[in-house]
């Protein structure tokens, strides 16, 4: 398979990079539950420089946290420390004390109430919770634009201390649950996020190109930020980092990691929660956490709303999806290959994920693009992932 798929993927990358409204340079892995069995890397960490991307590069890999994060909850919950169901408040008190939002006045003021209930981590985990993003929300929006609500990238206590879209529970929203997640991570531990993800979940796994600090060897590998415009054209953002000694170590979106360190963390759950340096979950708590935790309900589609950060998105139009923690679960099979109940995500800077645990395959396209969901690196991450399973059978 190897040699079909290595033939089909460079080439797949390398259109990814030569197409005029391409992407600058980008990394692809594909693994099985032994190892990489595809890792290739193309073109230019920046557009302004000469240096050549490698599969040691190093991306902000954005909402491709939140796994992490929930693998600390769920670990937390195999302990007897974390109750999914309990009020979040026991374990980070702030979350408490958040209204749910019900429009603004005609002065522009927002109109605040209590929730009829309390948040607990499980919504947290599923995005029941109430929060949004900015760029997703127009409500998040304009409390930006009119009242100062700080971005979630200043990582700043304020940043997440949002009103509730709807009374926790009621529906779906994509957004900052999962930095409240890591405030509960927090609260119980006693420890920062990145010092519990290190000793928990980084070191047994040899992840030791991951966290919300870089090393200088981390630094010295950095990918640069890409901005498109309106015309296609891309432009380095070379000043753009994450914070670095944030205020709030962000469970939803804080770490830089390299594709490698993060294909180790796709074979752990591909193994059922197993790694080389040890058992990381169990079992049964990965086929929980794999499980749709909606219900009837379906995720959205999740709208463009700043044009600059995102496009409208959506993975498979018109095929519904669900959610476990903390995964998008496809509820049947993808135009891919990739089979109904499978696991994926994304990051926003155009990263991409899946784990398909029934066949024990899984991978990831790395580029550092905004807006999300941009054509060029999102519609070549289709073709990857739909050249893995082509090549798996034949």
């Amino acid at each position: 398979m190897s040699g079909d798929l290595k033939t089909a993927a460079d080439a797949i990358l390398n259109a990814a990079v030569a197409s005029a409204d391409g992407v600058p340079g980008v990394v692809a892995i594909a693994t099985d539950r032994h190892g990489n069995f595809y890792a290739g890397a193309t073109g230019k960490r920046s557009l302004a420089g000469a240096t050549d991307m490698t599969i040691a590069s190093v991306f902000a890999i954005f909402s491709m946290t939140k796994a992490i994060t929930a693998t600390a909850c769920l670990q937390l919950v195999e302990e007897g420390k974390l109750d999914l169901d309990a009020p979040a408040r026991q374990y980070a008190p702030e979350i408490g004390t958040l209204q749910v939002i019900e429009g603004f006045d005609l002065a522009g003021n927002p109109k605040l109430r209590p929730p009829k209930r309390d948040i607990t981590t499980r919504m947290l985990l599923l995005h029941t919770a109430g929060f949004g993003y900015d760029f997703f929300n127009e409500t998040y929006a304009r409390l930006a634009r009119q009242h100062g609500q700080p971005s979630v990238i200043t990582a700043s206590h304020a940043s997440i201390r949002t009103p509730l879209l709807f009374d926790p529970g009621d529906d779906w929203e994509y957004g900052s649950s999962l930095d409240w997640a890591g405030q509960v991570v927090e609260g119980i531990t006693g420890k920062r996020l990145g010092a519990v993800m290190a000793e928990r979940i980084l070191q047994p796994l040899g992840m030791e190109d991951t966290g919300f600090a870089m090393t200088a060897s981390m630094t010295s590998r950095v990918v640069t930020l890409h901005q498109r415009d309106d015309a296609g054209r891309l432009s380095p953002l070379p000043d753009f980092r994450l914070p670095q000694d944030p205020e709030v170590q962000m469970g939803g979106h804080g770490l830089y990691s390299t594709a490698v360190d993060y294909a180790k963390f796709i074979r752990m759950w591909l193994n059922d929660g197993m790694s080389p340096g040890g058992r990381v979950l169990k079992t049964e708590t990965v086929e929980m956490a794999a499980r749709n935790g909606l219900g009837e309900r379906k995720i959205k589609r999740l709208p463009g709303v700043i044009r600059s950060l995102s496009h409208d998105a959506e993975f498979f139009p018109g095929m519904p999806k669900s959610w476990g923690i903390s995964f998008m679960i496809n509820d049947e099979a993808a135009p891919t290959g990739r089979p109904a109940g499978a696991l994926a995500w994304a990051g926003l800077a155009n990263l991409y994920y899946w784990i398909d645990r029934q066949n024990g395959l899984g991978g990831l396209w790395a580029t550092q693009i905004l807006p999300f969901a941009d054509p060029a690196s999102f519609g070549s991450y289709l073709d990857f992932e739909t050249a893995v399973y082509a090549a798996r059978n034949t």
